[in-house]
């Protein structure tokens, strides 16, 4: 494996101190289960991603009074992505959706995203990025009307083997540093003959940054996933997870399709 470039570690640095500083917190329910790993669509090109998860055993209590609930639960979204630059995509998600058994079907809000990685992700072996997003929500999704997450991407194509972190930190618009929420996501992929792909993938949340919750009450899943992108450009991953703590959805299932419109 090559040795970092000096301005790789900077701007990694820059990246720490940029998603540290930014203030405050929160998490509710997922709409996506995905490492990002600085893939970017075409310059002037339009993809669209679809994302759908069910929970077929989950958490059944409501995580704030009128929430819904993850169990027997579905949630997704559509999300829109444009290549505007090498290096800079922009995306959309909307409508944000989910079907459960209390509320029935919901409208949860919509989503505002900017992802910047180095150019040719693919290509490289050591990548990286940050993922900036920007939600606004339903009552029943969130507590907080307005959200974000910043998302830095580090990986390693290794070439049969990926190795993509994403520590990711939830945030909203007051509560300073402290509340500041620390939900890393991993995958370690496995590259196949054809254009396919296994994998593990880890989703946490640890809770908030200064202080870690007790291990009983963070949230641990573990999916088992596969990965084919087909003749016509389709990519496919398709994924069960099974959660490890009391705070874990138990079983998980996740389903993404993803193509390049132009």
């Amino acid at each position: 494996m090559r040795l970092l470039k000096t301005t790789n570690l900077r701007i990694l640095a820059f990246l720490l101190v940029l998603f540290i500083g930014v203030p405050a917190a929160g998490l509710a329910q997922g709409d996506e289960i995905q490492v990002y790993d600085g893939g970017l669509a075409p310059v002037g090109t339009f993809n669209l991603t679809v994302h759908n998860n069910f929970t077929p055993k989950g958490i059944k209590t409501p995580a704030f009074p009128g929430s819904i609930i993850s169990h027997h639960s579905l949630n997704g979204v559509p999300e829109w992505a444009l290549g505007v630059t090498n290096w800079f995509e922009a995306g959309l998600y909307m409508p944000l959706y989910s079907v459960d058994s209390v509320q029935n079907a919901k409208i949860d809000g919509f989503k505002l995203r900017a992802l910047f990685a180095v150019p040719k992700a693919d290509e490289r072996t050591f990548v990286y990025g940050v993922n900036f997003e920007f939600s606004i929500n339903a009552k029943h999704w969130d507590e907080r009307r307005f959200t974000s997450e910043i998302r830095p991407i580090v990986g390693w194509h290794l070439k049969p083997v990926d190795i993509i972190y994403n520590p990711i930190v939830d945030t909203t618009y007051w509560g300073g540093i402290k509340n500041l929420e620390y939900v890393p996501s991993l995958r370690i992929a496995y590259n196949l003959k054809n254009d396919w792909a296994v994998a593990m993938e880890h989703y946490a949340d640890f809770g908030p940054l200064h202080q870690f919750n007790s291990f009983h009450d963070q949230s641990h899943q573990f999916f088992a996933v596969m990965d084919k992108t087909t003749a016509n450009g389709l990519e496919i991953e398709a994924g069960i997870g099974i959660g490890v703590t009391a705070s874990s959805d138990k079983w998980q299932l996740k389903l993404i399709l993803a193509k390049d419109l132009n």
